[in-house]
């Protein structure tokens, strides 16, 4: 039986439900994290922490009285705990503005659910076969004030799955309105190009990713815009995000890149997952 967290009560998967006034499931208004548990650590949980409470401000949600991010974090485990996935897990911390329409008093109330997924570790390894991707077409991501949130208005992303899946690519890259390519569906994007790791700046539009945020603490990255040019050019092309950690790209329509920086940085950092 699996079992879900809501608002910090654990119940059964099948006795959950929300009200149909939610928020996210009416504007898309509200967040979520996405977070590795292994070994009954949350991975990166500072950086999720605070992503997730800087992002409620923005939106000017308020979390329910008492709950602070040790709170979360708690109910984080307490749940992982009794789903016993304590070895390998991927959370999704949804958390959901309040009902009463997006001029109602209770907007602003926020709740939060949490579910845990067992993980095959596979998922979190270096990938020693690289990803095919492609470009979705037909869409746009705007660069504005909340292009950065991790937020539950995904729509843009799930048609552009929708696109890898139809051109059977492992994932597609999003562009944003000024043509420039800022990431995948669920990954930050990087390349190296005469053995400098760049990556666009979070001003074309990308998702903050906290592994994103991780790579950039412990390796030399310069921020720079990505355009198609600039990616037929480089040498290596990777994608970071919170489970999947570093994946090497192999091929973007015709250009087939190498790993050798990705595989390095992999090792670097994930070698002794326990320093993170």
């Amino acid at each position: 039986m699996q079992y879900i967290n809501i608002n910090g009560q654990i119940v059964p998967a099948e006795r959950t439900g929300v009200p149909i006034d939610n928020g996210a499931f009416r504007y898309g208004y509200g967040l979520f994290e996405t977070m590795l548990v292994q070994d009954g650590h949350i991975m990166l949980q500072d950086h999720h922490m605070a992503r997730l409470l800087d992002g409620l401000q923005q939106l000017q949600l308020t979390l329910p009285p008492h709950t602070t991010a040790d709170k979360l974090t708690n109910n984080i485990l307490d749940t992982v705990r009794k789903n016993q996935l304590q070895r390998l897990c991927r959370v999704r911390l949804q958390v959901y503005a309040g009902g009463g329409g997006l001029y109602g008093q209770d907007v602003a109330k926020a709740g939060y659910m949490i579910e845990c997924f067992a993980l095959n570790e596979e998922a979190t390894l270096y990938n020693e076969n690289g990803l095919q991707l492609g470009i979705a077409e037909g869409i746009a991501k705007s660069n504005d004030a909340l292009a950065n949130l991790k937020s539950s208005n995904a729509l843009i992303y799930a048609i552009a799955a929708r696109q890898a899946k139809a051109n059977k690519w492992n994932d597609a890259l999003v562009p944003n309105t000024g043509g420039k390519i800022i990431e995948s569906t669920i990954a930050n994007i990087f390349w190296v190009k005469d053995n400098v790791i760049y990556t666009p700046p979070l001003s074309e539009g990308c998702i903050a990713g906290v592994m994103r945020q991780y790579v950039m603490e412990h390796a030399e990255v310069r921020e720079h815009p990505l355009t198609e040019e600039v990616l037929i050019q480089a040498d290596e092309v990777f994608l970071t995000n919170a489970i999947k950690r570093i994946k090497w790209v192999a091929q973007i329509a015709d250009k087939q890149y190498t790993n050798t920086t990705s595989r390095r940085l992999a090792h670097q950092l994930f070698n002794d997952t326990n320093h993170y």
